[in-house]
This record gives structure tokens, C-alpha cells and sequence, in this order.
């Protein structure tokens, strides 16, 4: 089984949840202002996935690395990317709050 090679691909952007000016590196995959992603890629730098979905932040997973969980809004899909240096730490905060609600309100 061949394993799937990341394709850097530098493109800026604007974050089609909150509106940021996203300036990509090359490797930035997430908005790091909200942490909402695009559907787009079957492997890392692809752009290949023709979903297009919003990526919703679920779950953060604080470690070495952080991790941040996704499900794609359109066709249900998971996955899970690390955090970028540059990600809000506030934002992460909101998702692990959000997500430690629902769990408890079930």
C-alpha cells in the first residue's frame, strides 16, 4: 500500500466561516483565527476531494503535538490535522469547552 505524499501548496485565503485573511505558508490548512477548514483534500495538499464542505473544529486534543478533530458539515467525513504554531489558543479553548458541554448533555 503506497502511502499518501503531502503536496505543499501555498495559497492565502479567506476563511469562508469568519472572514480572516489567512496567509498561507505552504502548509496551512485551517484558518488559524476560528480553526474551520475546507473539505478539499484526499491527501495533505491534493486539492483534490471534490466535497468542499465546511470542516467544523469538534475536538481539541492538547499535547505534543495538539490536534484538532473536524467533521465536514456536507458529507459527514472525519479527520484530523495538528495544530499550526499560529493557531488562536482562545479558539482552541472554545472548541474543548464546546465539545466537553455536549458531551456532558447527553
Amino acid at each position: 500500500m503506497e502511502t499518501p505524499k503531502f503536496q505543499r501548496c501555498h495559497e492565502d485565503f479567506v476563511c469562508d466561516h469568519c472572514g480572516w485573511q489567512v496567509r498561507g505558508n505552504g502548509y496551512t490548512d485551517h484558518c488559524p483565527h476560528c480553526l474551520w477548514s475546507l473539505h478539499v483534500d484526499n491527501s495533505p495538499g491534493d486539492r483534490a476531494n471534490p466535497c468542499r464542505g465546511p470542516l467544523e473544529p469538534v475536538q481539541v486534543e492538547f499535547g505534543q503535538p495538539t490536534k484538532v478533530y473536524y467533521t465536514c458539515r456536507t458529507c459527514g467525513a472525519q479527520r484530523k490535522v495538528r495544530a499550526a504554531d499560529n493557531d488562536s489558543f482562545d479558539a482552541m479553548l472554545d472548541i474543548a469547552k464546546n465539545a466537553t458541554a455536549m458531551f456532558f448533555s447527553r
